[in-house]
C-alpha cells in the first residue's frame, strides 16, 4: 500500500507515518524540506514541494499514484479546494484531518458522537475546519471524491506539552510561580497520545466503508483540568500553586488564548469512540496521561531547544493574576 503524507513530521503525523512504516506501508512525505524536532523517518520517501504551490506539487507528483493521501495541512476551504484539484486522480482515499473542536460548542449532550452537529460560534479555526468538511463532502456526493474525515481532539506527543504556555508553564511550576487553571478546574477534558491516535488513523487506510464518513479518534480517559495540572506537577515533583480564573476574563487579556478556551478547552468535552472502534478493532489507547506527560518532560529535558520560556505569555499571566488579585483578594494564595 502506497501512502502519501502531506506533512509527516508534526505532532500527530509523525506518529502516524511511523506506525504506517512499521506496518509495512510504503510511505512518502510531501515536504518543503524544513527541519523540525521530528526528523523525517529514513524509511520514508521524501517528495519536495510546497503544498501551497499547486504547480510545484503537480510537478513533484507527476505520474505518481497513491492508495491513500493523508492531508494534515488544510485549514480553510480554499486549501481544501486545492486539495480536491491536486488529488482527484491521485488516490483511492483522501483522509482530511479536521478537528473535534468543530463540534457543537458547548455541547447540548455528552458524550459527543459523530452525529453531533458541527457548530462552534466561538473559534474561527473550528468553523474553517467545518467548512473544509462541507466542501469535501460535497465533492464526495457530486463526483465521488474519496474522502474520509478524521477529527482529532487534543493530541500530544513527546515534543509537545499539552498545556497552554507549554514549557513556560513548566518553568513557572519549577520556580514556584502561580499557574492559571480555567474556571474552577472541574470541566472534563480528553488528552490523547499521538501513538494511540495513530492506531485508529492507520487502521482506516484502505477501508472502502470509511469513504464519505467522519470519525473522531481520542482516548477514553476523561480528566478534569485540576487533575491534568496536578499530574503534570506530580511528574515534575512540585506542588502547584493553582489560581482558578474565569475563561471569559482570560479572553479579555489575550484573544488567541481566549478563543481556544471559549471555543474548546473551557467546556467539558468527552467523546464516544464506538464508531472508530467498530471499524478498527485494534484501536485501544494504552498511554495514560501520567505516562505520556512523563515522556514529554523527559524528551524536553534532553532537548534544551524545546525549553522555551515565552516572556509575553509570562507577562500576560502575571498581569491577569495581578488584576484578578485586586478584584478577588481571596482568590490567590
Amino acid at each position: 500500500m502506497k501512502v502519501l503524507f502531506v506533512g509527516g513530521t508534526g505532532t500527530i503525523s509523525y506518529s502516524c507515518s511511523k506506525l504506517a512504516i512499521e506496518r509495512g506501508r510504503q510511505v512518502s512525505l510531501l515536504t518543503r524540506g524544513k527541519t523540525s524536532i521530528r526528523e523525517p523517518l529514513p524509511e520514508a520517501e521524501l517528495i519536495y514541494a510546497d503544498i501551497r504551490d499547486a504547480d510545484s506539487v503537480k510537478a513533484a507528483l507527476a505520474d505518481k499514484h497513491f492508495d491513500v493521501v493523508a492531508d494534515f495541512t488544510s485549514f480553510n476551504p480554499s486549501q481544501s479546494e486545492n486539495a480536491i484539484e491536486l488529488f482527484r486522480d491521485k488516490t483511492e482515499q483522501y483522509i482530511f484531518i479536521s478537528s473535534a473542536s468543530a463540534y457543537q460548542t458547548p455541547a447540548e449532550k455528552l458524550p459527543i458522537t459523530e452525529e453531533t452537529p458541527l457548530d462552534n460560534p466561538f473559534w474561527q479555526y473550528s468553523r474553517d475546519k467545518a467548512a473544509c468538511e462541507a466542501r469535501l463532502m460535497r465533492a464526495y456526493r457530486e463526483e465521488g471524491f474519496p474522502v474520509t474525515i478524521v477529527r482529532p481532539s487534543h493530541t500530544y506527543d513527546e515534543g509537545y506539552i499539552p498545556i497552554t504556555g507549554r514549557w513556560t508553564v513548566v518553568e513557572r511550576m519549577l520556580t514556584g510561580k502561580p499557574v492559571i487553571v480555567y474556571g474552577d478546574g472541574t470541566s472534563l477534558w480528553t488528552l490523547t497520545h499521538a501513538t494511540d491516535f495513530a492506531k485508529g488513523f492507520v487502521g482506516l487506510f484502505g477501508k472502502n466503508e470509511a469513504l464519505g464518513q467522519a470519525y473522531h479518534i481520542t482516548s477514553d480517559e476523561w480528566q478534569t483540568w485540576n487533575q491534568i495540572v496536578g499530574k503534570l506537577s506530580a511528574a515534575l515533583g512540585v506542588e502547584p500553586k493553582i489560581v482558578h480564573v474565569p475563561s471569559d476574563l482570560i479572553a479579555m487579556y489575550d484573544k488567541e488564548w481566549g478563543d481556544g478556551l471559549l471555543g474548546d478547552k473551557s467546556h467539558s468535552f468527552i467523546l464516544d469512540n464506538s464508531k472508530i472502534k467498530a471499524l478498527v478493532p485494534d484501536f485501544v489507547c494504552t498511554v495514560p496521561f501520567t505516562e505520556g506527560i512523563k515522556r514529554s518532560l523527559d524528551f524536553h529535558r534532553h532537548h534544551p531547544a524545546l525549553q522555551i520560556v515565552d516572556p509575553k505569555f509570562n507577562q500576560t499571566v502575571d498581569r491577569i493574576l495581578e488584576h484578578y488579585a485586586r478584584a478577588c483578594p481571596d482568590g490567590i494564595a
